[in-house]
């Protein structure tokens, strides 16, 4: 059985004649407060002002801004004022002292790089049992410096931590 789907679910109903429920609450808005100020306000005063309100109502309901509704532009404009900014830039490339490029070298050639075996399982599940042995205080002298793991004659790779203890111990 086939079904149609929905193609245009972003558009919104028109409710109001050829205007949306938004469309029509900022259009309604403006007009609202357009007919309190022309009431209330000297005309010389409430023109400019009814200008404005009219304005900021039309482009609320009818202005897109990059394909977005024109209240989105206003909301984060409004919170790009208000929240703080940061701003890094630093074009200079700083080219590295031949001291610096040194030391570097020398920490380098310092760190211990794993060597790739034959069961990688076996070296994580060595190295896993040996942090825990380490923080808990009762690693010997010759793990806490960091060699490799002990030749084991298991055909059986170790899954457990318990297990290559007792590999070890026999």
């Amino acid at each position: 059985m086939q079904f149609q789907v929905p193609q245009f679910i972003e558009v919104e109903d028109k409710i109001f004649g050829p205007l949306t429920f938004k469309q029509f609450v900022y259009v309604g808005g403006g007009v609202g407060a357009a007919y309190m100020l022309w009431r209330v306000l000297p005309i010389y005063i409430a023109g400019p002002v009814i200008l404005v309100i009219g304005g900021l109502a039309a482009a609320l309901a009818f202005f897109q801004f990059n394909g977005r509704p024109f209240i989105i532009a206003l909301e984060n404009s409004f919170f790009y004022m208000i929240r703080s900014k940061l701003y890094l830039w630093n074009n200079v490339r700083k080219a590295k002292t031949h001291q610096e490029a040194d030391k570097a070298a020398a920490r380098s050639s310092t760190l211990y790089i794993p060597k790739l075996s034959e069961s990688k399982l076996h070296e994580l599940a060595w190295s896993l049992d040996i942090k825990e042995r380490i923080a808990a205080g009762v690693a010997p002298d010759e793990e806490r410096a960091g060699g490799r793991p002990p030749a084991v004659d298991v055909l059986s790779p170790i899954h457990t931590a318990q297990e290559a203890l007792r590999a070890t111990s026999e």
